[in-house]
């Protein structure tokens, strides 16, 4: 399906795309991208039934924590996350892209922008609604993305990680970014984030930004214990995964 489609609606640029034969509550499993530069690049992908190109449709990326990178098993990243299945209640005409990468590093960054990039030039995708999300390892990941392409998001929701990418690049393209993560965070802690956001924060200070317009561009949200006790969740680490429940997260994401 997306190669035929992609032979009609795309640039004319020929991609070597090895199509997944099974399928996991609606995603088609273990694609292969044989990029050129980039290596081989393992994906998941939902399509809705209704997509035909005849119109473009949001484009969702989602990154998974290290139990969801290829090495511990196809679809991993889909059984052990929920951000690519809720992501499908707030658009259903919308194309969920669930990679699985090797490490969440450059190379894999390198990878999630190829990727991006081919689905972009493959598929009728509407422009201004490309999202994403990045949880634990796979938030360092699409930090660095961030911190490269920013400007191909709409926004982008950083969940239970640590910013490594650029900031001054990203405030150039004033990419929204929601950052959210448990205040004793057991793997990276909440100062990490903190920091990123103060500093994402000053950049657009000394662009002239008012607090008004910077609220708009930046969000920092830092869950007490309570917010996972109260859901029967004792890791806060582990229970950045409620962040594909909580409807306040999700909803500012696919509302920009």
């Amino acid at each position: 399906m997306g190669r035929e489609l992609g032979a009609i609606i795309g640039s004319g640029t020929t991609y070597n795309i090895d199509a997944g034969t099974e399928t996991y509550r609606g995603f088609v499993i273990e694609n292969v991208y044989h990029s050129q530069n980039d290596g081989d690049i393992h994906y998941n992908v939902y399509i809705p039934e209704s997509y035909d190109g005849s119109r473009p449709y949001a484009l969702f990326f989602t990154l998974p924590g290290y139990e969801g990178l290829y090495f511990q098993g196809v679809a991993r990243n889909l059984e052990a996350e929920a951000f690519g299945f809720e992501a499908q209640n707030y658009n259903d005409e919308m194309i969920v892209v669930a990679p699985q990468l090797s490490d969440w590093r450059e190379t894999s960054a390198n990878q999630t922008i190829a990727l991006l990039e081919y689905f972009l030039d493959t598929y009728n995708i509407d422009r201004d609604k490309v999202y994403a999300n990045g949880y634990s390892g796979g938030g360092e990941t699409m930090s660095l993305v961030m911190g490269k392409r920013p400007e191909l998001f709409t926004a982008y929701l950083h969940c239970s990680s640590q910013w490594d990418g650029d900031l001054e690049v990203l405030a150039e393209s004033r990419t929204p970014v929601y950052l959210v993560i448990g205040e004793d965070d057991e793997y990276y802690g909440s100062e990490p984030t903190k920091r990123a956001y103060n500093e994402l924060h000053a950049l657009y200070a000394t662009q002239g930004l008012s607090e008004d317009e910077i609220s708009q561009l930046l969000v920092l949200d830092v869950k007490d214990d309570s917010y996972f006790r109260d859901r029967g969740i004792t890791s806060q680490h582990g229970g950045g995964g409620l962040f594909a429940y909580d409807e306040e997260i999700m909803g500012w994401l696919f509302g920009k």
